[in-house]
């Protein structure tokens, strides 16, 4: 588990624990000699955890698409960059170069990536583990709307159990560590009944 995917906000959020935690964030990768894979921003979170990281000495791997590059918020120190023509590209090959995937507190983008990775991790694509790293309460609404899906019947307890939750990354880093996968084979996730 070397290379690891984080999803994050491209904001940094009203409450300064969040801008807090992509630094610590960034200081433990490097401590655990991890690369940090993202989405090549320099704003928000993702340009906080990067810094870190970088100032720590580690390295950062970005992806981004080209139509963004106009916007200027490509960082521009990144030890590689890989710029890609559309979002989806930017998703695959984000993930095709990890071994391992966690969310920060983020938006739209943050939960699109989220459950993207879940769906293929449902669906036998990769055997990735995953990680939601519920800073502050922040993910408590979503986390009770994922056990309600289960509750009503849309979502499968051994889907659910496929991703991590933890309110410290250090704890989340080591469990995904020692996490054993079962292979999920393609078309078990439908209830053909």
């Amino acid at each position: 588990m070397k290379n690891i995917l984080v999803y994050c906000g491209a904001s940094v959020g009203f409450d300064e624990i969040y801008k807090n935690t992509a630094i610590a964030a960034g200081k433990l990768l490097v401590e655990k000699n991890k690369t940090l894979v993202y989405g090549a921003g320099s704003v928000g979170i993702m340009g906080i955890i990067a810094d870190a990281v970088l100032e720590n000495g580690g390295e950062v791997i970005g992806v981004i698409p080209s139509f963004m590059e106009k916007f200027e918020v490509q960082h521009k120190g990144l030890t590689q960059i890989h710029v890609v023509d559309t979002m989806h590209q930017r998703k695959q090959l984000m993930a095709e170069i990890s071994d391992a995937v966690v969310a920060l507190p983020g938006g739209w983008g943050t939960l699109d990536e989220l459950f993207e990775i879940l769906t293929w991790k449902q669906l036998g694509l990769h055997q990735m583990p995953v990680g939601l790293l519920n800073v502050n309460g922040f993910y408590d609404p979503l986390i009770e709307m994922i056990h309600k899906m289960v509750k009503e019947g849309f979502l499968k307890q051994t889907n659910l159990d496929m991703l991590m939750i933890d309110d410290n990354l250090e704890s989340l880093l080591n469990r995904m560590e020692q996490a054993e996968y079962p292979d999920f084979p393609v078309g078990k996730w439908v209830n053909k009944a």
